[in-house]
């Protein structure tokens, strides 16, 4: 079957407002001043991993609802703006929208508008099953409509990823999108125990493949039954903000493993990429590129330096007749 999209993306189109905060908590006070400013811009997890494959040479298409509003028209302008095709369905209710504490670590704190999305939320069969036609690979975001796409997808003989983000390893809301995906990213972060997590996905559902995020310590692998732990790259400037480290580790490792690569190289792809955008403002969207990426893997396999042994030191001697 012949294709024109590489990566076709469900979900997660919408806008952040960036806050600068001094600390996170945010300690209690009347107002805070903040530097440097606050800032909307467009960019949620199905944007950012859009905009990463697109940057990498995949040739990508976003699907999701969005408004008639201001907030939709700067989605639509970043995707204009990167070369990413984009299917908006219309949303009444609006643009999803949220405000992103950052504070001086670079870790972030998001506060999500409930009031721009409903249960009955749907992302049209057909519009699905036509896009999915002619799709080599879809990665569904876990925005509520994405849920009901699935089976379509399947129908359609595509490999589905899906990012789980902070998940508790029990949440029942994120069991469709763990169990339908063949390739599932997460984060440690709520995690206990890993690896149980990582591998009650594989028992329970299609997953192969599992990578669990850890931050500064990497990441880790589960493929083919074996647990591996991937290190973390070096970031290439100061890290400012942490927003986006997940959906570029996801886009970096989808541009490898789509093109053949075994999962832990693809993992470490991943691990460039996401240390990457943790230089990047959170005011600012943007991914890597394939020439740092492919420099920043080289780095992370170059073997270590043999250093000379250390010559061992000399017996001690004690005073004659001691």
């Amino acid at each position: 079957m012949s294709t024109e999209i590489d990566v076709l993306v469900l979900g997660g189109a919408g806008v952040d407002t960036i806050v600068h905060v001094p600390e996170l908590p945010v300690p209690f006070a009347d107002s805070h001043m903040v530097r440097p400013g606050i800032v909307t811009r467009a960019g949620q997890s199905g944007d950012f991993v859009a905009l990463g494959t697109t940057a990498l040479g995949l040739r990508t298409h976003h699907l999701d609802l969005l408004g008639d509003d201001p907030e939709g028209d700067l989605v639509r302008a970043l995707h204009r703006e990167h070369g990413i095709g984009l299917t908006a369905v219309p949303q009444p209710l609006g643009t999803k929208r949220a405000v992103n504490l950052v504070g001086p670590d670079g870790r972030r704190s998001s506060l999500y508008d409930a009031t721009r999305a409903a249960d009955t939320d749907r992302l049209p069969e057909d519009t699905v099953r036509a896009l999915a036609t002619v799709s080599r690979h879809a990665h569904v975001v876990i925005t509520q409509p994405c849920a009901h796409a699935l089976p379509a997808l399947r129908e359609a003989g595509l490999t589905i990823s899906t990012d789980l983000h902070d998940w508790d390893g029990s949440n029942p809301y994120h069991e469709p999108f763990a169990h339908q995906a063949d390739l599932v990213f997460l984060s440690s972060a709520a995690l206990t125990d890993p690896e149980r997590t990582m591998r009650r996905i594989t028992e329970r559902g299609r997953a192969r493949v599992v990578v669990a995020t850890a931050g500064a310590d990497g990441a880790y692998l589960l493929a083919d039954g074996e647990l591996t732990h991937v290190p973390a790259a070096a970031p290439p400037a100061p890290v400012v903000d942490s927003n986006g480290a997940g959906d570029a580790f996801a886009a970096a490792f989808l541009h490898a493993w789509l093109d053949g690569t075994p999962p832990r190289r693809s993992a470490l792809h991943g691990t460039v990429a996401g240390a990457y955008a943790c230089t990047i403002p959170s005011t600012r969207a943007a991914a890597i590129g394939p020439e740092e990426l492919r420099a920043g893997v080289a780095e992370l396999e170059r073997p270590l330096p043999v250093l000379p042994a250390t010559p061992s030191a000399p017996p001690a001697t004690r005073p004659c007749g001691g």
